[in-house]
């Protein structure tokens, strides 16, 4: 008889079994590699946020080092939750747009504190939880036209391209055309051309990892043709005290500011629904066009924005990047994890983080963005009543730099033209109600 007991079972299979068992890893047909490979993807496409969103908030008199911690901090918070309640691969952080509209119309052009507007990003929030809890914004999203939710996927698209070709040089702004052609002779240009053409040989070839691959190969060629240096590896993060708990809800309310909390609450609501959306049905996680853990997938960004006003930084949000990590092979809650453990590493990493340029990163939102612009072939040409609202979804949201634009022009047309063509009845009374909040949004609060 043996005198030794029998081996265990290895430590890390048991470990595999339960990370398989938690994140319904082969429901969803992926493994434990891919969904790292796709969190390390969105994170890369990510990870300028943390550069970009103390540089905004700084203008508004934000202390700049204590954003940076909020932002990293906050959207490890939003983008655990989501990964980990409501298991979607949808990374979340301070958002793009809504730190403008803090920065630039709330505290520059109407002259609030920004502990004030902070107050509002909180309230707005804790609206946003309000409508989650009693599934109001669970009907909403379910409401959403077939048509209109096609636009969504493939507006997000075409926003994906515009940012893309920005941060590569490939557009740039001009005075008469609004944009125009960049400099293709400079470096960045032209890395971003062959890292965006080594992504798609690559998927051709059906490498594994082929985005990533490409965002690593051209942060290679970055530091051989661009210029680009390393400025270290290791920091200790800034502290977070001069914006911890700095929000000024009482300034907020006693200033009246009711338009401002509702710009917020609107945006918020469209920018991360639309988002969620369009990420969730490029993932083949739609069913009848619904996500089953939509109200989870919810309360993950209602709770971000609470969590982000505290933290002292603008509202958080989901991530239109995050379909690189989709398109990476990421189908779960994994996915997030991983996210947001690199945000959190970031922290101490803040200057290893900052090696990878935005024009590395470009070519891999490009590619997505052509892969999700083939949802329009969904769309009911033949009825204009569903391809005009769209067409003009789809367009609002490049052109206005903004999702839920494009989600307010669907809504008026949609419910418009079928009120002129008399098929008014063919609308849901949700949908109405979304379409007047948008009118009395355009033409009567400022700062849209």
């Amino acid at each position: 008889m043996p005198l030794s007991a029998p081996p265990t079972p290895d430590a890390s299979l048991a470990s595999s079994s339960w990370i398989e068992r938690y994140f319904r890893l082969r429901e969803h047909d992926t493994n434990v590699r891919t969904e790292l490979l796709a969190g390390i993807t969105t994170f890369l496409t990510m990870a300028y946020i943390i550069f970009v969103n103390p540089s905004i908030l700084g203008d508004a008199g934000v202390p700049k080092d204590a954003v940076f911690v909020a932002t990293c901090v906050a959207a490890a918070i939003g983008t655990l939750i989501m990964g980990l309640y409501a298991n979607y691969p949808i990374g979340m952080a301070p958002g793009m747009g809504l730190n403008a509209y803090f920065a630039y119309t709330v505290v520059k052009g109407m002259g609030l504190p920004w502990e004030a507007a902070l107050g509002a990003v909180f309230i707005s929030g804790c609206l946003f939880l309000l409508v989650t809890l009693v599934r109001i914004r669970e009907m909403i999203v379910n409401g959403i036209p077939h048509a209109i939710r096609v636009a969504i996927t493939a507006g997000i698209g075409l926003f994906l391209a515009i940012i893309a070709l920005k941060n590569a040089g490939i557009i740039v702004a001009n005075p008469v055309t609004m944009v125009t052609l960049g400099d293709l002779h400079q470096p960045a240009a032209v890395m971003a051309i062959v890292g965006f053409l080594a992504i798609v040989a690559l998927e051709r070839l059906r490498v594994k990892g082929a985005i990533l691959i490409g965002i690593l190969f051209t942060t290679v060629l970055s530091f051989l043709f661009g210029g680009n240096a390393f400025h270290g590896v290791v920091s200790m993060p800034p502290s977070l005290a001069p914006t911890l708990f700095k929000l000024d809800i009482s300034a907020a309310l006693s200033i009246g500011i009711i338009n401002v909390v509702l710009v917020f609450f609107l945006v918020e609501l469209f920018d991360a629904t639309g988002t969620l959306m369009g990420v969730a049905n490029r993932a083949g996680l739609l069913k009848a066009g619904k996500m089953d853990r939509l109200n989870k997938a919810l309360m993950a960004d209602s709770t971000a924005i609470m969590a982000g006003s505290l933290l002292g930084t603008s509202s958080t949000t989901a991530y239109i990047e995050s379909a690189s990590g989709v398109q990476a092979g990421g189908r779960t809650g994994l996915t997030a994890v991983t996210v947001a453990v690199l945000f959190l590493a970031c922290l101490f990493l803040a200057p290893l983080a900052g090696t990878v340029p935005a024009y590395a990163t470009a070519p891999a939102l490009l590619y997505v963005s052509c892969l999700m612009l083939r949802e329009l072939v969904d769309i009911e040409w033949n009825d204009v009543t569903e391809a005009v609202p769209a067409v003009l979804t789809a367009l609002g949201m490049p052109f206005t730099y903004s999702v839920a634009n494009g989600v307010a022009f669907g809504f008026i047309t949609y419910a418009a033209l079928k009120l002129l063509t008399g098929r008014a009845k063919d609308v849901p009374i949700i949908v109405w109600i979304i379409a007047v909040v948008f009118v009395f949004k355009f033409y009567y609060l400022p700062g849209h």
